[in-house]
């Protein structure tokens, strides 16, 4: 880590310049981080400074990505909970703090509560829930030892008005949602200076959202004649309408912001 990077003060301000986003020289954990979103979460938070520790499940992909970024990667199973005491470990060993946090790491089966399994109900659960539970309890560990930092949940418009064709993923995602809000007055009331907040996102254009549409609507976006018009025209967003506000949530600009809910969904959840 450079020198000009140590002495980063914790606004996010040095040499008397504006930093943009407010997270150059953060050290950010994003799991999930080896395609959609969390990938265009990596990518920005690359391009505005921040020193991006990005891990997934899927290793050969993930170092690949990280590689091109210059980014860190680790592999990570995010329902394992032992597994994050030594991503823990790793991160301060190799820049003695973290800065933020993004639980991004998910899984979306289609099932509804007749179809879904107990199997399926489980999984879904570790990999959002308890991944999302495991990683903020190990974030703050590390956060509070070094003057604060803030955590992004990606929970999901699913959390607001349940999605028949996911239960499992809509049950997730709103515990998510509560966890989160929960997180927030917690850390608060200890004085830690770790903000904690969730990002709702509707139908954005990633690996996920593409199986829906051919599993459940016979749509196959990719091979559209034009991809981007259909994309337009079905009310699906881009991966970095999340990332802007995941970097947001995560810099300066949003140091009052705690325990809310951040929809991003073009307004479909209220009409």
């Amino acid at each position: 880590m450079s020198a000009a990077n140590e002495s980063m003060s914790r606004d996010g301000v040095t040499g008397g310049q504006s930093n943009g986003w407010g997270v150059r020289g953060r050290v950010i954990l994003v799991t999930g981080a080896a395609s959609g979103l969390g990938f265009a979460d990596s990518k920005m938070l690359v391009e505005q400074g921040a020193q991006v520790v990005m891990t997934d499940i899927d290793e050969e992909r993930g170092r690949g990505l990280a590689e091109d970024l210059d980014a860190i990667f680790l592999h990570q199973d995010v329902a394992d909970e032992g597994r994050w005491t030594e991503i823990m470990a790793a991160v301060e060993a190799r820049f003695g703090r973290l800065d933020g946090l993004v639980n991004n790491a998910g899984v979306a089966p289609i099932a509804d509560i007749e179809t879904t399994s107990t199997a399926t109900w489980r999984s879904t659960l570790a990999i959002h829930l308890d991944a999302a539970f495991f990683g903020c309890q190990a974030g703050i560990k590390l956060m509070k030892e070094n003057g604060g930092g803030s955590i992004v949940n990606m929970s999901s418009t699913a959390a607001l008005v349940g999605i028949p064709d996911y239960l499992a993923y809509s049950a997730a995602k709103g515990g998510i949602r509560s966890m989160t809000k929960a997180i927030a007055i917690h850390c608060r009331r200890q004085r830690y200076a770790i903000r904690c907040n969730s990002v709702h996102p509707g139908s954005i254009n990633t690996p996920m959202v593409q199986h829906a549409l051919r599993e459940l609507m016979d749509v196959d976006l990719n091979a559209a004649d034009d991809p981007e018009r259909t994309r337009r025209k079905l009310g699906i967003g881009e991966p970095n309408d999340v990332a802007s506000m995941v970097t947001f949530l995560l810099g300066d600009q949003s140091k009052h912001i705690n325990g809310a809910e951040m929809v991003v969904d073009n307004g479909d959840t209220v009409v």
